[in-house]
């Protein structure tokens, strides 16, 4: 083995397409090349909008052994892992927190593979590697912090042996029970909450909404202005909404992207008046994007949840996540699934408080996921209580219970 080389890259367009993606493989689609190849071209992320791409490399000699997704951030936005009480806390200690460095694919909320590495390889070595790097890049440019969200019980693990600090988040995410069918799925209801489920349904029948899912190569390429339209939509009429995403990108995607993707689609005479922006790879669909031109009773819902729950149960997928927040997925059959981020501060002082913050709000954390699950509207038993990523137990080795490529 050659001697190993560590090189930050500015640009996607720095590292070979097909190089990148043979270290991901069926891991996470936002980590794809051109999911992130398409947020840089299209001006999403770049040092202008505080997202600047500083990618993080491990060679050997000439091939491409190791890397994962670095960003110079000038803010807190788009993370979904809070910080601000943190930053805040540190101008009142005199402490610049931004800059700062984060490792996460922009703008979304999902778990999954943050550091990439070549099939055969020593996995948890390279992670030490990389975990190390990030320390030193932010130690030598006096930057504040380094920030791995929604990453791998593996990669937490790993990183917690090089000085990490883990945090423990919650998400609601639905599971497939083996459903045969949508009935399936209602019948794991309770029966109050699954009478309520089959009156939002009907509701569409009575209103002349119809529901079409699109996926892959099926989404014809003007659907993309229109799922643009429905984004900014949800930017527009809410007043903490922000937008991240421009109509470039969105073009972009339909030109490489399509194979991954899953738009569900309202249309009420002909006329589209909602419509989700989704995700799928390896099993898994992913709720990223809302948008609704025409209020109606219960059509969140329907196009939200039971049309895309519908679609996962056709199409055989094992897990749908729909993204941060939102504890009214509760009522629709999600239950609650841990999330980690790792962190380092380099500042002892701001190192130290929010590790005690952590310890305290990992206890929390871990009770309001043991009395939700047993809250559940779903006729659990106690081994249907699946943590898809690991158990709770984060501060010691965390045993899978369904790999991220199931």
């Amino acid at each position: 083995m050659a001697e190993l080389k560590v090189k930050i890259l500015n640009s996607m367009q720095d590292v070979g397409r097909e190089e990148w993606d043979s270290l991901l493989g069926p891991g996470s689609p936002f980590l794809e090349w051109d999911w992130l190849a398409c947020l840089e071209e299209s001006n999403c992320v770049r040092a202008k909008t505080g997202w600047q791409p500083q990618h993080l490399t491990v060679y050997d000699g000439t091939r491409l052994l190791a890397a994962c997704p670095m960003y110079l951030k000038g803010h807190s936005m788009g993370e979904f892992v809070f910080d601000h009480s943190w930053a805040d806390a540190a101008q009142r200690a005199g402490i610049n927190y931004y800059p700062k460095i984060l490792v996460a694919s922009p703008f979304s909320p999902a778990t999954g593979v943050r550091f990439l590495t070549a099939e055969g390889s020593d996995r948890t070595g390279l992670i030490h590697i990389l975990g190390r790097t990030l320390r030193e890049v932010c130690e030598r440019n006096n930057l504040s912090s380094v920030h791995v969200n929604f990453c791998l019980p593996d990669e937490a693990e790993a990183l917690s042996q090089v000085g990490y600090l883990k945090r423990l988040g919650i998400q609601y995410q639905w599971l497939n029970h083996d459903y045969q069918t949508f009935d399936d799925y209602l019948d794991h209801f309770r029966s109050k909450r699954r009478n309520q489920i089959k009156r939002e349904i009907r509701e569409m029948d009575k209103l002349g909404i119809e529901i079409e899912v699109l996926s892959g190569e099926a989404i014809p390429d003007e659907m993309f202005p229109v799922m643009f339209n429905l984004y900014q939509s949800t930017v527009n009429n809410l007043y903490w909404g922000r937008q991240y995403l421009l109509p470039e990108f969105f073009d972009l995607l339909a030109q490489r992207f399509k194979r991954n993707l899953c738009f569900v689609i309202a249309r009420q005479h002909g006329e589209v008046i909602a419509g989700t922006f989704n995700v799928q790879k390896s099993g898994v669909f992913y709720g990223r994007y809302w948008g609704v031109l025409r209020e109606q009773r219960h059509m969140h819902f329907n196009v939200s949840y039971y049309a895309a729950i519908r679609h996962c149960i056709e199409d055989g997928l094992i897990r749908f996540e729909p993204g941060a927040g939102g504890d009214f997925k509760r009522l629709r059959g999600f239950d609650p699934q841990p999330t980690v981020s790792m962190h380092y501060l380099a500042d002892p002082r701001l190192h130290e408080a929010v590790s005690d913050y952590l310890a305290r709000e990992r206890d929390h954390t871990d009770q309001a996921i043991d009395w939700m699950w047993e809250e559940s509207q779903l006729k659990h038993t106690p081994s249907e209580k699946t943590f898809v990523y690991g158990s709770l137990d984060i501060e010691g080795p965390q045993k899978q219970t369904k790999s991220e490529e199931a």
